[in-house]
């Protein structure tokens, strides 16, 4: 596709000046996390300067969210390839990330310094401390949706029970083989749903067999095991955001010791209080892995799939949209998406390692799911507590 082509041909032409300082400027407030990116896109690009119909908008991000990895990047990607093609989405994406990226590095060198500084690893221990009642506000925001989706038969919302639960299970102990229970439970559905058109004395249906192509690096640590992770991350996180949590704690904390427990919780906190997607989380595992060139490396191979399936697949979002084995697939794998979000909780608790901290998880879990509050405020508290923890002398 030429790099001014849009899929649309009355698109209005917008400069790629425009591109990178507006797409700049959300990556830079755009905290919060996905309501906040699609909030901002949208206000830029439909009621602000209606480059984009609200129609079209919409379509846009029920398309990325049938993609695996960050979807608010990738509805960041398409909403820049949608104005000016392939040289949009990259001007686009690049700008929207490198922001948050910029700050999450930073953080990381001075959150995962050797001797950091007493307010700083209180803030680390008490923000590290919210993470799984983040998660747990993450699956329950997913819910609606997803049932609405699966429809009001009664065995559809039974097998929506089993999946989530299924998802739940896998997150708290299979670690990284959770990939492999997402896309079993999307199959399953799938040739569920394909079942009836055969019995009704049709052709069977026939699906493109899913084929996962997992070549472990022979390296047991380095950039090639930093490129592996962050590959599973971009190109295999269906649901996106928290989804990623239990595949990268499995190989930063458990397989390659990259980071301790506390160090992970860390960063996932930082993911979630810069702007920008919760995927730049793996960025620090980058970091904590390499340094710098670790971080940059992890950051490039995880995005580097969100440009790939905008770029070659935005003329064909309509075709895979109006698919029956896609729908089915997502039918299947989104509530063990939401399954596995939630079940990413209880790891994340039991790498807790202070009384006090179960108190500040408490209070995260109140603010968050009795409340209703914000993510950033919560976790931006939690580090607050945290500092006050630390100052008085209690172990961090």
């Amino acid at each position: 596709m030429d790099g001014g082509k849009n899929q649309w041909p009355d698109a209005p032409r917008v400069g790629l000046v425009t591109v990178a300082r507006e797409w700049g400027r959300i990556g830079c407030i755009g905290f919060g996390g996905p309501p906040s990116h699609i909030a901002l896109l949208r206000r830029l690009c439909v009621e602000e300067r209606g480059w984009i119909a609200a129609r079209e908008f919409e379509d846009g991000i029920a398309a990325t969210n049938l993609l695996p990895g960050p979807a608010s990047t990738q509805l960041a990607i398409f909403t820049a390839w949608r104005l000016r093609g392939t040289l949009g989405a990259l001007v686009g994406g690049l700008c929207f990330i490198a922001p948050g990226l910029v700050l999450i590095l930073a953080l990381a060198a001075l959150f995962l310094a050797g001797s950091p500084p007493l307010w700083v690893r209180g803030a680390a221990a008490g923000a590290g401390a919210a993470v799984a009642a983040v998660a747990l506000q993450a699956a329950f925001a997913l819910v609606p949706a997803s049932r609405q989706r699966a429809g009001t038969a009664r065995p559809a919302r039974v097998r929506w029970l089993a999946y989530t639960a299924v998802g739940a299970l896998a997150a708290a102990l299979t670690g990284p083989w959770l990939v492999l229970v997402l896309i079993a439970a999307g199959l399953v559905e799938t040739a569920i749903r394909a079942r009836p058109t055969a019995e009704a004395g049709g052709a069977p249906a026939r699906s493109r067999p899913l084929s996962l192509a997992l070549a472990v690096p022979a390296a047991a640590g380095g950039l090639p095991a930093v490129a592996w992770v962050a590959l599973k991350v971009g190109a295999l996180s269906y649901g996106g955001g928290f989804v990623i949590i239990p595949l990268m704690q499995a190989d930063a904390v458990d397989h390659y010791h990259w980071m301790t427990d506390g160090q992970f919780l860390n960063a996932v906190a930082l993911g979630q209080i810069t702007p920008g997607p919760v995927v730049q989380t793996v960025a620090v595992v980058g970091y904590a892995a390499a340094g710098i060139p670790g971080g940059l490396l992890a950051a490039a191979v995880a995005f580097a799939p969100s440009f790939l399936f905008v770029i070659l697949g935005g003329p064909r979002f309509d075709a895979i949209r109006a698919d029956p084995r896609v729908q089915g697939f997502f039918t299947g794998a989104g509530p063990a998406v939401i399954g596995a979000i939630a079940g990413s909780a209880l790891p994340l608790a039991l790498a807790l390692q202070h009384a006090w901290q179960y108190a500040v998880l408490a209070l995260a879990a109140a603010w968050l799911l009795a409340a209703r509050k914000g993510v950033v405020s919560a976790l931006l508290g939690a580090g607050a507590l945290g500092v006050v923890a630390a100052l008085a002398g209690w172990p961090t």
